[in-house]
């Protein structure tokens, strides 16, 4: 038995593997590495560079995840949490619901990004039945990270980016917390010069936390915001504590790449800030 005690804390990161763009498990693996867990990979793809450059490989992985974790319950694997990023297809969202069931117990943290479009669009590859599915994954998180598309596609709400005031934000928040949500936040809102995080906790307290709004909008931030969230949810830091620092790291992150040039769809230059992730892990531990 794979005891967890006595051993180095643990997160399943279950995302597609894009070998360059700095999105998905190349964001998750170094960032939650950095902050003192060790991230096991659940790849539901490869892809050469992830889909929005021109051109790139990509090579589906879903009849083959089953057997992959097979191996781990096999070996008595544990973890402290389970992350899911982007699902390419229903039957995705029925695999990680069952590794969910096989994989978490009664201390397991599951945290839900359910990357699924943004500014009032959904992604290419979303379909209104994957859409659905994905909405059965609200059920099993402990903590739950959509932007405010995503979070509209959730629960049935027709977008708007009028949907800024705290009253429209609590609405959203309670018809996801009837889907089985608990801690949740809001990414993404744009409120003029500031972007908004829209904090709700399970019980029922809210509050909105802003950053300055800083350069262009760039590939792969949701994934590095979410990565944070997961390994704080895993060390145990306070909710709020934990988005502030998720959305403090993407904006610092942003003005380097801004400052360097480097083109959207690179995403944004997080390594040179992972030392500020350990230093708020040791702070997080205290």
């Amino acid at each position: 038995m794979d005891l967890k005690i006595n051993r180095q804390k643990r997160i399943a990161a279950i995302n597609d593997f894009s070998g360059f763009g700095r999105c998905s498990l190349t964001v998750s693996i170094p960032i939650i590495s950095a902050m003192g867990i060790q991230c096991c990979a659940v790849p539901t793809a490869v892809l050469s560079n992830h889909t929005g450059y021109e051109d790139y490989f990509f090579d589906d992985y879903t009849d083959k995840m089953p057997y992959y974790y097979s191996k781990w319950e096999k070996l008595h694997l544990e973890f402290d949490g389970i992350y899911t990023g982007f699902l390419g297809s229903e039957r995705q969202v029925d695999i990680v619901s069952d590794f969910i069931s096989r994989f978490a117990d009664a201390g397991t943290r599951v945290i839900v990004d359910p990357a699924m479009g943004d500014d009032g669009r959904t992604y290419a590859t979303m379909t209104p039945g994957l859409c659905k599915s994905i909405t059965r994954l609200v059920r099993h998180s402990d903590i739950l990270t959509p932007n405010l598309t995503e979070a509209c596609i959730l629960t049935g709400m027709p977008y708007s980016e009028a949907l800024t005031d705290t009253g429209s934000l609590l609405t959203i928040c309670h018809k996801l917390a009837a889907l089985g949500g608990k801690d949740i936040v809001i990414t993404g809102i744009h409120l003029g010069k500031d972007i908004g995080n829209f904090i709700y906790n399970r019980d029922g307290s809210c509050q909105m936390y802003t950053t300055p709004l800083l350069g262009s909008r760039r590939a792969g931030t949701g994934d590095v915001f979410a990565s944070v969230i997961a390994a704080d949810a895993v060390n145990h830091v306070p909710f709020a504590d934990s988005v502030k620092a998720a959305a403090l790291f993407v904006s610092k992150s942003i003005e380097a790449s801004d400052a360097l040039q480097i083109p959207s769809e690179d995403g944004i230059c997080f390594e040179l800030f992972l030392n500020d992730l350990t230093t708020h892990f040791v702070d997080g531990e205290k």
